[in-house]
């Protein structure tokens, strides 16, 4: 059932990417950053092969919603160096955090020793530079804020854990590579939408009153998990100072490529575009196996955080 009031106005043309459109061989196409960049949108999504395991393609539009894929993959595993042992089995779910005229992609590099975090650069998305690994296994989704806050580089992340409910992280860096005075910022809510493990999803959107973060939360069913989007609000000058994370979801499975795929009931995403008449567009994976796109008000959201806050830890 839908609620009420929709946050987020999907796309009548959903799902706007499929496998269907790629000019090479995958079995899906997900999880994808997106970003503005010389007046088109970049997306780099993530594609499972038929060997099961994961690559980036590239895709461009003019609208932000209709793409067209590049021929040939933009990021595949590395063949050589380090980066080759880390990367064994597969990249995925990558984000795009712009930085003045850079930008830096983070990634999840699987191999048999877990998953740790990949950092990449590109200035023009034809080429790219690996930069370091800048995380131990086990540890997924980070984002990067897009300018240094008191001087320092800022990350949120999702560290696993079996002892606490898997949660949202903050850390600070001098120069990308090197992290630390980590800490623990916002925590799933028993009995809550996002009860069993949350994680960062677009990179944070900065707006007159906080940091806005897109972040995707988990709940545990009788017939399985569900994969839901909230949203959270960090201070301007202290970003792990929380003001307000939504007691509400802002968008769940509801269409039947969001509930019925590779993996069922997931909406997740990996990247958002705030335009200039505050309105930023959202772009989700489908059931891990399709990508869609929605529209929201900036203002909304930052509202949700605010009027309706359910607590952060």
């Amino acid at each position: 059932m839908k609620a009420e009031k929709e946050i987020i106005t999907r796309c009548a043309h959903n799902p706007i990417l499929t496998r269907k459109d790629v000019p090479y061989p995958v079995a899906t196409v997900h999880n994808a950053g997106v970003v503005k960049y010389q007046g088109q949108y970049i997306m780099l999504f993530r594609s499972h092969l038929y060997n099961g395991r994961s690559i980036i393609g590239r895709a461009d539009s003019r609208d932000g919603f209709s793409f067209t894929v590049a021929p040939e993959p933009f990021l595949i595993p590395a063949k050589e160096g380090v980066f080759a042992e880390y990367e064994a089995f597969g990249v995925e779910d990558l984000r795009i955090n712009p930085m003045g005229d850079e930008f830096w992609l983070t990634y999840s590099a699987y191999s048999c020793h877990g998953v740790c975090i990949a950092l990449a650069r590109t200035t023009d998305f034809k080429t790219v530079e690996r930069i370091a690994l800048i995380t131990q296994a086990d540890l997924r989704n980070v984002v990067l804020f897009p300018e240094k806050i008191n001087g320092r580089y800022v990350r949120l992340d999702r560290p696993h854990s079996e002892i606490s409910p898997w949660s949202i992280w903050i850390s600070y860096s001098p120069d990308l590579v090197h992290w630390g005075d980590s800490k623990v910022i916002i925590k799933p809510v028993a009995y809550h939408w996002d009860e069993m493990k949350i994680g960062p999803g677009a990179p944070p959107i900065k707006t007159g009153k906080g940091w806005l973060n897109i972040y995707h939360g988990v709940f545990k069913t009788m017939s399985g998990t569900v994969y839901r989007l909230g949203v959270a609000l960090h201070d301007l000058d202290d970003p792990a100072r929380i003001i307000g994370v939504s007691d509400d979801w802002i968008l769940q499975p509801e269409d039947f490529w969001e509930r019925v795929g590779y993996v069922p009931n997931v909406v997740f995403t990996c990247g958002a575009v705030p335009e200039e008449d505050g309105t930023v567009k959202i772009y989700w994976g489908g059931a891990d196996t399709v990508m869609c796109a929605g529209t929201a008000k900036l203002d909304d959201l930052v509202s949700l955080c605010i009027s309706s806050p359910r607590p952060a830890m």
